[in-house]
């Protein structure tokens, strides 16, 4: 089992900046992919974007390329999500997730959730 503990949201105005963190309970974080995701009011959930166990591989949408970089510290079962020149559009609780089996921008693909934190990007 994982458990996962988002922080790091907030009230931000646009152009500003957040680092979200999420802390994963257990032993075997060093091997799970991690991903970041995001629901805003109305629309599904969609992915972020995501790191691989060794951060060789990350991927990001095409909706945060550029400003988003995701980050994990695999001796402090930490993974990052730094986000910059923050728009309104970004409104969204933003979720970690632990555990991908397939591809992982899709959300079936995990196992893991945490509980989300609150992103609001204000005009």
């Amino acid at each position: 089992q994982v458990q996962l503990v988002e922080s790091g949201g907030g009230l931000v105005q646009a152009g500003g900046s957040l680092r979200l963190s999420c802390v994963a309970s257990g032993r075997t974080f060093s091997r799970h992919t991690m991903g970041w995701f995001r629901q805003a009011p109305g629309k599904d959930r969609e992915c972020v974007t995501f790191i691989t166990w060794n951060g060789g591989t990350t991927y990001y949408s095409d909706s945060v390329k550029g400003r988003f970089t995701i980050s994990r510290d695999n001796a402090k079962n930490t993974v990052y999500l730094q986000m910059n020149s923050l728009k309104p559009e970004d409104t969204a609780v933003y979720y970690c997730a632990a555990g991908a089996i397939g591809w992982a921008a899709r959300e079936a693909s995990y196992n893991y959730w945490g509980q989300g934190t609150q992103v609001t990007v204000s005009s």
